[in-house]
């Protein structure tokens, strides 16, 4: 395995990826507003409400949160409680969907789409193997949906300590849970999806063939994602770092299983593979 193929195949990909406006202005809509839009307005709503019946009423539902959680929550009113719980856990599993979308969608076409530009026969006759082309592949579709997510993950957390941090007793966020589920958790299931769908794209003959299978594979995925990255924050730190590393360990099989399973004529198109 030749490293500098790998990156050269990455870097090659993510150059395209940068001028392609049509990409990221949508992408970048979609996570601004699963970021910053619906969280500033749900939470600067409850602020400016205050202690009224509804806010009463979603306060008193957060005796359903396990006990751990309650504990955690801060706030010596019931608006600033429900916004505590809102910010920390309510919008957790936005850090799952948001880089799986963006990145499940980079990869969706990355493969195929060099058979509908014409360069797949170069990439057919160049030195990289196939397991070093799958590797710089998967490398240029994690790295915007990660990137995607950090940026607006500080967003995020700028937004939660202006708004709701001078309503529990100063800045708080990102909670000792939340970087476990940053750092640990959430590459473990981007690898996942990144795995399958890259096979996927390896496979069929169109980018919106590859677009709708891809869909087909990663929203139970995001579905999972997003019961465990709940889980992962309800739960200790214990439960967050296993959660974790059964994402990696999958993710790991699979992206292995990914290289064995694609061959050079089936992954670029060049020839009919087995």
């Amino acid at each position: 395995m030749n490293r500098q193929r790998v990156l050269t195949v990455a870097r090659t990909d993510l150059r395209q990826l940068i001028g392609a406006r049509d990409f990221w202005v949508p992408m970048g809509i979609l996570g601004g507003l699963f970021f910053l839009v619906v969280p500033a307005a749900l939470l600067v709503a409850i602020g400016r409400l205050g202690d009224v019946g509804a806010v009463r009423q979603i306060a008193d539902t957060l005796e359903v949160l396990p006990a751990r959680a309650q504990e955690q929550i801060r706030g010596d009113s019931p608006a600033a409680r429900t916004s505590y719980a809102l910010a920390v856990y309510l919008f957790a599993p936005v850090a799952i969907v948001v880089p799986l979308t963006i990145s499940t969608a980079v990869g969706a076409a990355t493969l195929v789409g060099e058979r509908e530009r014409g360069t797949g026969e170069f990439l057919a006759h160049s030195p990289a193997s196939v397991a070093e082309i799958y590797l710089g592949k998967l490398i240029a579709s994690l790295l915007p949906g990660y990137l995607t997510t950090v940026v607006g993950f500080g967003a995020y957390s700028l937004l939660v300590n202006l708004v709701v941090g001078p309503r529990v007793g100063g800045w708080f966020f990102p909670t000792p849970q939340w970087w476990l589920l940053m750092g640990w958790v959430l590459p473990g299931f981007l690898l996942i999806g990144l795995s399958l769908v890259l096979r996927l794209s390896g496979r069929v003959r169109s980018t919106a063939a590859a677009q709708q299978a891809s869909g087909l594979v990663t929203l139970p995925l995001i579905a999972v994602a997003y019961g465990q990255a709940s889980g992962a924050l309800y739960g200790s730190a214990t439960t967050t770092v296993v959660i974790g590393a059964l994402a990696w360990l999958v993710g790991l099989v699979s992206v292995r299983r990914g290289m064995g399973a694609v061959r050079r004529q089936r992954l670029l198109g060049v020839a009919d593979g087995i």
